[in-house]
């Protein structure tokens, strides 16, 4: 079925004519930039669209709501690595904001319906089949026509990339696992809620990454040996609502679940340059 989580009547048909156990929800409207052009896009999508799906879990039963946050609640946070435990209380773009009112508006769910749920703080998702917006394949569609890239904060940036079959072995092993329903002292209901860091523990410098990706697309076939990638590329100064670091704690995940991203960038990036040869030629 294709439509959106904001209409509220599709969301709602969905639930009804399927018994559903869990739900994970990956539907967003997602990206940093854009949603300082584009707001209404992700009021619609991210704040109206979440809603709906809180309602049909709490009206059929759900027993496990898992759904995707995301790192940039942490706005411009000084402290890392980044901890679920940390304030994030300030964010510097409208998408972040959204993200940390769907943290808020789950929790609330969980308290007010016992409705198991659990939010994933993803930290920069790349890989085959991957958001044509993301910096990695735009760079790469830009480098094959033979333009420009511009490398923000001349470079100096740092992502916890995360690969994803990393994020998808996580999302697997966390669903079946729905935060324990239990009273507190008081005999009231604790909500069954939780939150994790899903990141690669390992942040690599923009530059860095921009020069691993340029040799493994010149490995697969994607960019002649000889490309002058200097040619191509300018540093530039950092964006609005971007931050100079993400770096994720993922102790909590590796305690609760046995689990930790390990998939190295290269080999990442490896896998993304040979689809990316095999799709587009």
């Amino acid at each position: 079925m294709h439509d959106s989580i904001a209409n509220k009547e599709a969301v709602e048909k969905i639930f009804t004519e399927n018994k559903i156990a869990a739900v994970v929800n990956l539907a967003a409207q997602a990206g940093v930039r854009y949603s300082i052009t584009n707001p209404d896009a992700y009021i619609e999508s991210n704040v109206i669209g979440f809603y709906n799906l809180l309602e049909a879990c709490r009206h059929h039963e759900v027993e496990h709501f898992v759904y995707a946050s995301s790192s940039s609640v942490y706005g411009s946070n000084k402290k890392v690595p980044y901890s679920t435990d940390d304030k994030v209380d300030n964010p510097v773009s409208l998408y972040a904001a959204t993200k940390k009112s769907n943290e808020l508006m789950a929790h609330a769910y969980s308290k007010l319906y016992n409705i198991p749920s659990t939010g994933l703080r993803f930290f920069t998702v790349y890989g085959p089949a991957g958001r044509p917006d993301m910096a990695y394949f735009g760079f790469t569609d830009k480098l094959r026509a033979g333009k420009t890239i511009q490398i923000f904060n001349h470079g100096n940036c740092k992502r916890d990339f995360t690969y994803i079959d990393d994020i998808v072995e996580g999302v697997v092993r966390i669903i079946q696992h729905a935060p324990e329903k239990k009273n507190g002292e008081d005999g009231l209901p604790i909500p069954p809620y939780s939150l994790y860091n899903i990141g690669n523990n390992q942040p690599e410098n923009l530059l860095d990454f921009v020069t691993i990706l340029q040799e493994e697309l010149i490995r697969a076939g994607v960019l002649p040996a000889d490309y002058d990638f200097e040619a191509h590329k300018v540093l530039v100064p950092m964006q609005p609502g971007d931050v100079p670091v993400t770096y994720a704690d993922t102790t909590p995940l590796e305690n609760d679940f046995g689990f930790k991203p390990s998939t190295s960038l290269r080999d990442g990036l490896r896998a993304f340059a040979e689809w990316y040869k095999q799709y587009f030629g």
